[in-house]
């Protein structure tokens, strides 16, 4: 895990960083090629310069947010005008780690075009 990622788990509160400190733990067993970084002050996944997950401590949970999670078919709630859809937690408990497993994998393989999103004027494009 990057340093700035262990740093900013350590700064939550200890129910936040437990959930945070989990997701990156499993985040990074299932995608260990993506490049992570603190990103718009929060931990950040990329494929290819493209973000694909990231979470956030929120008032009252920690965020889990999938750029493309619209895509994926599963329990996700929308997020947002483009495609991202995002889970909530409030406890380490909460997390089923057979659905983050599940949309990981798809985080991979259904991507949106977000690195290009300016580029192209706020219009997306499906690269996988």
């Amino acid at each position: 895990m990057q340093p700035e990622i262990e740093e900013y788990n350590r700064k939550q509160a200890e129910i936040d960083r437990k959930i945070c400190d989990i997701l990156a733990s499993e985040i990074e067993a299932e995608l260990p090629e993506a490049e992570s970084k603190i990103w718009h002050a929060h931990p950040v996944w990329f494929l290819d310069g493209n973000p694909i997950v990231g979470y956030s401590t929120q008032k009252n949970c920690t965020r889990l947010l999938f750029w493309s999670g619209q895509s994926f078919d599963e329990a996700l709630i929308p997020e947002g005008k483009f495609k991202a859809a995002e889970l909530r937690f409030t406890a380490p408990e909460q997390i089923d780690h057979e659905l983050l497993k599940r949309c990981l994998s798809k985080a991979r393989d259904i991507q949106w075009d977000y690195k290009n999103l300016v580029k192209r004027k706020g219009q997306l494009e499906r690269l996988k």
